[in-house]
């Protein structure tokens, strides 16, 4: 079971979804950064449940706990371990699917693959899991701001039908959260929280897209050939729960446009001192190297799994079960999910950081 990721920004994630707690443990944080707990705490306390009507109800406050790896608030260079413990967990809505295969979910999969599962919300399928990345993700967070005064903002760019214009340039965690739905346009937030409280009340689910701006990040991340930038962040970003797909600069739409209209212009900026492009299409990335430009990323993510409609299905021993859900879950994954894409595209710059402080030639200062 693959349970870390990252090479040298090193990030192992444990626990389930109705166990005792859940955490992660980094290696490879650098030693002396001065960690701030309360932003910490605060990163969880933009992913963690019940915090509107929108969200499922599930009374978690996700209150961090460091356990290693701190000493007089500086990291030691030591593994740094988090953990989150479950205080709401209730497996009794739970119970009697322990035998039933639910729709969109794991069920089915993790049982043919390991034999066994545990039925108590997903366990480790469950999208509780990405507490612990977010926890990891928020140190890595510091770490970025102080490397490289990199800033990542992720927001909902849709929900279902409804779609909203925003300037990547602009965007702020502050815009982001001055609405539930964590959609910076107030006015396509309205209308994204009405089709949300509508699928609920139909006791259904709805998707969209999360999109994401990277700013500040240094020319040099990116480890070709198999390590590229984009490459890591897709891999980073289909790791999360619902993730159908990932999507860079012009992403799918650019293969509707000609070589002569996609490529970016370069220029030399003077006031920089470096090299330039006078559009960004490539989305911040070029042969799989950082260009110093924006990284711009969206990420769809299906309608939930569980909604409260009846579902055919099958039980383990292949009985035909008609399927009626209950319990506490998210109409909409969306306003949790931003939080969750920063989380992943942070770890995979933090990681790409170090790599880069170990990939620079002899004689070559830092741009």
């Amino acid at each position: 079971m693959s349970n870390s990721t990252g090479r040298l920004f090193r990030v192992t994630t444990f626990g389930e979804s109705h166990g005792p707690a859940l955490g992660c443990v980094i290696d490879g944080c650098p030693a002396g950064l001065v960690l701030d707990i309360d932003a910490v705490q605060a990163d969880l306390d933009r992913r963690r449940p019940g915090q509107s009507a929108l969200t499922t109800p599930r009374g978690e406050a996700d209150r961090v706990e460091v356990l290693s790896g701190l000493f007089e608030g500086r990291t030691t260079g030591a593994p740094l371990c988090l953990i989150v413990r479950n205080v709401d967990a209730d497996a009794s809505a739970y119970a009697r699917v322990s035998e039933v295969y639910r729709p969109g979910h794991a069920d089915w999969t993790w049982t043919e693959k390991y034999g066994h599962r545990d039925w108590r919300g997903g366990g480790r399928s469950s999208a509780r899991e990405t507490v612990a990345r977010v926890a990891a993700a928020a140190v890595a967070r510091q770490f970025l701001s102080l490397e490289a005064s990199i800033e990542v903002v992720a927001w909902v760019e849709q929900v279902a039908e409804v779609t909203a214009l925003i300037d990547e340039g602009t965007v702020t965690r502050a815009l982001v959260d001055a609405h539930p739905v964590r959609c910076p346009d107030p006015d396509a937030a309205a209308r994204m929280a009405a089709q949300i409280e509508a699928a609920k009340h139909a006791g259904d689910t709805l998707g969209g897209v999360v999109a994401c701006v990277a700013r500040g990040v240094p020319l040099g991340y990116g480890e070709p050939v198999f390590d590229k930038l984009q490459a890591d962040l897709a891999h980073a970003c289909m790791s999360l729960p619902a993730c159908k797909g990932f999507a860079i600069g012009s992403g799918f739409a650019g293969a509707r446009l000609r070589g002569s209209a996609h490529n970016d212009p370069l220029y030399f900026d003077a006031d920089a001192g470096r090299v330039r492009a006078s559009k960004n299409d490539a989305g911040g990335v070029l042969g799989g190297i950082s260009n110093g430009e924006r990284l711009v990323m969206r990420c769809a993510f299906k309608p939930v799994s569980t909604h409260f409609q009846p579902q055919q299905t099958v039980t383990r021993s292949g009985e035909v079960h008609t399927l009626t859900n209950s319990g506490r879950h998210d109409p909409c994954v969306l306003p949790r999910a931003a939080p969750l894409v920063e989380a992943a595209v942070l770890l995979t710059l933090a990681d790409h950081a170090l790599r880069l402080r170990a990939a620079r030639p002899f004689g070559r200062e830092r741009p």
